[in-house]
């Protein structure tokens, strides 16, 4: 599933973003059966079709040779690369310069939800 994790990014760095005028948020998800997006932040809906198209694009159902860790675990792998696990997010007056319907989200590829770690770095003029 799309989870929204806009609100945990931006509780992360609270105290270090505010100290640039302008620079640069790397966001890093350490896995490679999970990724990162932005996508529109509303509406539920967004989440729902964004898990479905990818389940299209990279359906369990495929004879995939790589299952060491069950089924989901070759089709997990083909939609992180689809997707990618790192975001750049401009920093505009010490706050990340996301667009008014913009949220990141964190997908998860596996049936059954795992503890991600993602690496944040921020730099530029402060």
């Amino acid at each position: 599933g799309a989870y929204l994790v806009t609100n945990d990014v931006l509780k992360a760095i609270e105290s270090e973003v505010r100290k640039y005028k302008i620079g640069m948020c790397n966001l890093f998800l350490q896995h490679t059966s999970a990724s990162l997006c932005l996508n529109e932040n509303v509406c539920r809906e967004v989440r729902e079709d964004l898990t479905m198209a990818l389940d299209h694009i990279a359906p369990e159902s495929l004879p995939y040779k790589h299952t060491d860790e069950g089924p989901d675990d070759a089709c997990g792998h083909v939609k992180c690369a689809v997707m990618g696990v790192s975001l750049d997010i401009p920093i505009r007056d010490g706050k990340l310069a996301l667009g008014t319907w913009q949220g990141i989200y964190l997908c998860e590829h596996r049936v059954y939800q795992h503890r991600r770690s993602v690496v944040i770095t921020m730099q530029g003029e402060k």
